[in-house]
C-alpha cells in the first residue's frame, strides 16, 4: 500500500474534485479538496482484483446468493469489533443515505420526530425533511473541547411524537468514539420514550487508538429498538459502489424492513458485492495502514491549526474528518470562510450544515496524501498570519 501516491481525480466525475467550480469557486489544478468524505486513496488490490475479475468475465447480470459476502462482513465484523453478525440478518441497500430513508419509511410515519445529536452529519437532516418527518435537535455539549450527550436536557425535550431516533457512531464531525456507558445511556434514554435506535456506524473501523464498541455489545436489552446500519464505503473507500447494510437482530423489526424493502424493488450492485466481499475478506493489513496513516495526517494537522491563535481543532478519536472551531478569531463566517476558500484556496465543509453547534466550525477531510495535508496547513497559517 502506498497512501502517499497522488492520484490525479480531477475529470473522472469525481464530486470532491470536479465539483469545486460550482460549490466553491476554486480552479482544482489549484486547490485542495477537503470537503466531500471519500477519500483520494486506492482501495486494498484485492478489491480492484475483484472488479477486473468482472471486467474480464465481461457479463454483467444480476446478482444472486448474497452468502460469500454475509459471511465476509459477518467475519469482519467479528474478529475487527468483537461483534457476533449473523449472516442471515444483513440486507443491502444502496448507501447509507438510502438506508435511513428506507428505515424512516418502515419505521416512522411523516409528521413523526426524528431524534439526531447535532452537530451531526447533514444528510440526516435533509433525508428527514424530504420525508416529511420532523427534526428534533438535541444538541451535543462541549465537556474540554469533546461532544458529550446531555441526557437529563434531552429528556425535558421529548413530546412523545418523536418515534426514531439517529445515532451516529462513531461522530461525525465531531470525530468521537462513544464509550460503553455512553451507548448504555442512549439506549435508556431510547427504552424511556420508546424510541427506534437508528446506529448509524459507516466510520466505525476508522478509529485512531480508541476502540469502538457497537451499541449492541455494549447495551444487549435494546436489540428489540435496534436497526444497526455499516458499510465498507468509507473504510475502503468505495463509496462510489453504493453498497451499504442494514442488520437487524430483532425478527419483528427485520420483517418490518424486509418489507419496506420488497416495496422498493431493491436489488444489490453487483460490482460493489464483489467489492464488498474481497475488501471484508483481505482488507485487515490495508486498513491497519490506513489508520496509522490518516492518525499521522491528523497529528500534523492538529499541531498545525494549533499554532494559530483562535483555531481549534477537536480531538480526532475516529474518522478523517476535522473539526475546527473557528469562534475565537473574532471574525465573522463569511471572513474566516473567505480566508479559507478564497485565500488558501482549501475546499471544507461548512459546519453549519451540520446543525445547531455547528455554526462557528469547518471540516476537513484528511483522508489525502500527507503531502496535501502538509501543504494545507501551511495555506491555512498564511492565510491567517496576521493572528500569530
Amino acid at each position: 500500500m502506498n497512501f502517499d501516491k497522488i492520484i490525479d481525480r480531477v475529470g473522472t466525475h469525481s464530486a470532491k474534485w470536479d465539483m469545486l467550480p460550482s460549490l466553491y469557486g476554486l480552479n482544482p489544478a489549484e486547490a485542495i479538496s477537503m470537503w466531500v468524505a471519500d477519500m483520494d486513496f486506492e482501495p486494498p488490490q484485492d478489491v480492484t482484483r475483484a472488479v477486473r475479475n468482472m471486467a474480464d468475465h465481461g457479463v454483467y447480470g444480476y446478482y444472486a446468493d448474497p452468502s460469500s459476502c454475509n459471511a465476509a462482513i459477518s467475519g469482519w465484523m467479528d474478529r475487527r469489533h468483537g461483534w457476533s453478525v449473523d449472516p442471515n440478518h444483513i440486507f443491502y441497500t444502496h448507501g447509507l443515505v438510502n438506508a435511513v430513508g428506507l428505515c424512516l419509511c418502515a419505521y416512522s410515519k411523516p409528521g413523526d420526530g426524528i431524534v439526531i445529536f447535532t452537530p451531526v452529519y447533514h444528510a440526516f437532516a435533509r433525508t428527514i425533511k424530504a420525508a416529511d418527518r420532523t427534526v428534533v435537535e438535541c444538541p451535543l455539549v462541549q465537556n474540554n473541547g469533546r461532544y458529550e450527550m446531555d441526557f437529563d436536557a434531552y429528556d425535558a425535550m421529548m413530546t412523545g411524537a418523536e418515534k426514531v431516533l439517529i445515532l451516529c457512531s462513531p461522530h461525525n464531525p465531531g470525530g468521537r468514539v462513544w464509550t460503553a456507558a455512553e451507548l448504555q445511556g442512549l439506549a435508556a434514554f431510547a427504552k424511556r420514550h420508546d424510541l427506534l435506535i437508528l446506529s448509524d456506524d459507516i466510520h466505525h473501523d476508522i478509529t485512531l487508538g480508541t476502540k469502538y464498541v457497537p451499541i449492541e455489545n455494549a447495551a444487549p436489552d435494546c436489540v428489540d429498538r435496534l436497526v444497526m446500519l455499516t458499510a465498507a464505503s468509507k473504510t475502503f473507500n468505495i463509496a462510489g459502489t453504493h453498497t451499504g447494510n442494514v442488520i437487524i437482530k430483532d425478527d419483528k423489526l427485520r420483517q418490518t424492513f424486509s418489507t419496506t424493502m420488497q416495496a422498493t424493488g431493491i436489488s444489490p450492485n453487483s460490482f460493489g458485492m464483489a467489492m464488498v466481499e474481497a475488501a471484508y475478506a483481505h482488507g485487515d493489513t490495508w486498513v491497519d495502514g490506513l489508520c496509522a496513516y490518516i492518525a499521522e495526517n491528523a497529528r500534523i494537522f492538529d499541531e498545525g491549526i494549533a499554532a494559530v491563535p483562535g483555531l481549534k481543532s477537536m480531538p480526532l478519536e475516529a474518522t478523517y474528518l476535522a473539526w475546527v472551531d473557528f469562534a475565537d478569531t473574532g471574525m465573522t463566517a463569511e471572513e474566516y470562510r473567505n480566508r479559507v476558500v478564497k485565500t488558501a484556496k482549501i475546499a471544507p465543509n461548512y459546519g453549519e450544515t451540520f446543525g445547531t453547534g455547528g455554526e462557528t466550525f469547518l471540516r476537513f477531510n484528511l483522508g489525502t496524501q500527507r503531502a496535501r495535508v502538509v501543504e494545507a496547513v501551511e495555506r491555512l497559517q498564511d492565510a491567517f498570519a496576521d493572528l500569530q
